[in-house]
């Protein structure tokens, strides 16, 4: 999600955190077209490192992880983290505290309002379909941004372990009708049960939706780890050394408790279960570290510039692939080129297809031109 602290650009760049950018960035990667080149080059070359990693950008049928059920919660992770930066912005520019409410509550369901028409809800051809992961975001964002308006860091805390805790004791002990409480099976659980009777419209899976209304529960604890993080990211209490290690600390943590609630209640990214999110936020917070410790400790930070450029306009190059056809765009500028090279031709294209992409956002970046949701 763009974010102001991390396209302003008049702020002095010792005082952004360009790693989010950079994070956010490598993350919308892989689903803009990062993935297709993976699949290619395993395809073409049978390497084994190859072959892991391409199996790795599938999801999971049902319980169990991947790597591609990372992107979509660091996404939100990492809009969770940017939050204490852009509302202190906001309050030092002379915000009142009505203005950020009205911020958040807009940019959510506007973010919701794009992930219906992402969806086809112009379309007209037939029931829309009104989940959507712009509408996770939105609602996620939302939600979490009114909770920091309204508590501190503790709060914050306390919110996340009583949205996750909650969340599982609502799927553990109250029956649907039917099935009874405790069924986890595809289309038998409370929170399908409840989207069947609210949602109108069709629902993804037919009986069920992986971006239904009260799995968006536990994603606004996604939201808010981010937003603990970005408030030690802010806090002037510690080094930046220190930051880093203790995000590391923290992942690590995350990760041992979704190991042991995983017995208990399944990682699982269609119910975005409890353990699912610590699962992710754990990964979440490793990789932010490393992000920041390389560019924002260290500052080397040349290798990321391509990250920086996608992660400026994320939530720009995601609708434009539903709205632009970059695969005639693609064989329009490249596929004369590309047509007698055999076997490395499906690599060549994914690669210059993700290339014509990165030309349009650089476009964008050079004349300082963001989508701010």
């Amino acid at each position: 999600m763009s974010t102001e602290i991390s396209n302003d650009q008049s702020k002095p760049a010792s005082q952004r955190l360009l790693s989010l950018d950079a994070l956010r960035g490598f993350d919308m990667f892989w689903i803009v077209g990062g993935e297709s080149i993976a699949h290619a080059a395993a395809e073409l070359t049978g390497w084994g490192w190859l072959v892991w990693l391409s199996g790795q950008l599938h999801h999971p049928e049902w319980n169990g992880f991947a790597f591609y059920d990372l992107i979509f919660p660091t996404f939100m992770f990492i809009a969770g983290v940017a939050m204490p930066f852009s509302f202190e912005k906001r309050f030092d520019r002379g915000a009142t505290n009505a203005d950020v409410y009205r911020h958040v509550i807009i940019r959510g369901l506007l973010l919701v309002l794009l992930g219906m028409i992402y969806n086809g809800l112009l379309q007209f051809n037939g029931p829309p379909r009104l989940p959507s992961v712009l509408g996770r975001i939105g609602l996620a964002y939302m939600f979490a941004g009114l909770i920091v308006l309204n508590s501190g860091v503790r709060g914050q805390c306390v919110w996340i372990v009583g949205l996750l805790v909650g969340y599982w004791a609502a799927l553990r002990f109250i029956p649907v009708p039917g099935f009874g409480a405790h069924d986890l099976t595809p289309g038998h659980t409370l929170g399908d049960y409840i989207d069947r009777m609210l949602i109108p419209g069709r629902l993804y899976m037919g009986d069920r939706d992986p971006e239904g209304l009260l799995s968006t529960v536990p994603a606004i604890a996604t939201v808010l780890i981010g937003v603990v993080t970005g408030h030690l990211l802010k806090s002037e209490r510690w080094s930046s050394h220190a930051k880093a290690g203790l995000m590391v600390i923290s992942g690590a943590a995350c990760l041992g408790l979704a190991y042991l609630w995983n017995f208990e209640f399944p990682i699982n990214k269609n119910l975005w279960t409890s353990s699912f999110v610590l699962r992710c936020a754990g990964w979440s917070l490793i990789f932010l570290s490393l992000f920041y410790y390389v560019i924002d400790v260290w500052r080397f930070r040349a290798w990321a510039f391509p990250w920086i450029v996608i992660g400026s306009n994320s939530i720009l190059i995601y609708l434009a692939s539903e709205f632009i056809d970059f695969e005639h765009t693609t064989n329009f500028f490249f596929g004369g080129a590309l047509r007698n090279t055999g076997a490395y031709q499906p690599l060549l294209f994914a690669i210059a297809y993700v290339f014509i992409e990165w030309i349009l956002l650089y476009f964008l970046y050079k004349r300082k031109i963001f989508l701010k949701v």
